[in-house]
């Protein structure tokens, strides 16, 4: 409750917030992500709560379905084995996949998730979860599971415009925040659908 009082008054007479407070190493320590990365996202919800806040943009990560990647063809994908795939084939993953989460950092962003529903059913308080991928200070991929993972910083900054944005209707999403990358493991169609989401880059280009 202490840290909840102190950071209401930047919530007072705002209308949307942006949650990027975390430890975001997906190798953080349970402990961390307890005392840490769980209480800061519960006293961002109550607090947006409390100063009716119309929209939370919630940084999940792509974490939540980390396991995943240990499955064919995702395994091969991230590896930058490509041989016997066809890009158009690979089945993309959605937020209605199972939650998978691949560490302690990727279970605190699922219990992110489920909290940020709770408060959009309960209190009414419009959230969009953001699972994303790899940005880096780059603006590259710097390996091979980045040609697959990447989300440029011109795609991030048009993702979260479009969620700010997106109508009142939007109640609650779950979507993937990743560049239009040929080789990606996950789906945009309903961010595009929804969102209005519109990604221009592609890990391809630094081929």
């Amino acid at each position: 409750m202490k840290r909840l009082r102190r950071i209401q008054p930047a919530f007072e007479g705002v209308s949307a917030v942006i949650d990027l407070a975390a430890d975001s190493s997906p190798s953080v320590s349970w402990e961390k992500v307890l005392a840490n990365n769980i209480a800061v996202t519960l006293n961002a919800l109550e607090a947006a709560r409390r100063a009716g806040v119309r929209r939370v943009v919630y940084a999940s990560s792509n974490h939540v379905v980390g396991m995943f990647e240990r499955d064919e063809p995702y395994a091969s994908i991230v590896r930058g084995s490509y041989h016997g795939l066809n890009p158009e084939t690979v089945p993309w993953l959605g937020a209605d996949a199972p939650i998978r989460p691949d560490g302690a950092y990727a279970a605190g962003k699922a219990f992110g998730e489920a909290a940020a529903r709770f408060y959009a059913e309960e209190h009414q308080l419009s959230v969009i979860c953001l699972r994303i991928g790899t940005v880096n200070r780059e603006d590259r991929p710097m390996n091979a599971r980045q040609f697959a993972t990447l989300l440029t910083h011109r795609d991030l900054v048009e993702l979260v415009t479009c969620c700010l944005t997106a109508p009142e209707s939007v109640r609650f999403g779950i979507f993937y925040g990743v560049s239009a990358n040929t080789w990606r493991l996950w789906e945009i169609d309903s961010a595009r659908d929804v969102l209005g989401y519109r990604p221009r880059d592609n890990a391809e280009s630094w081929r």
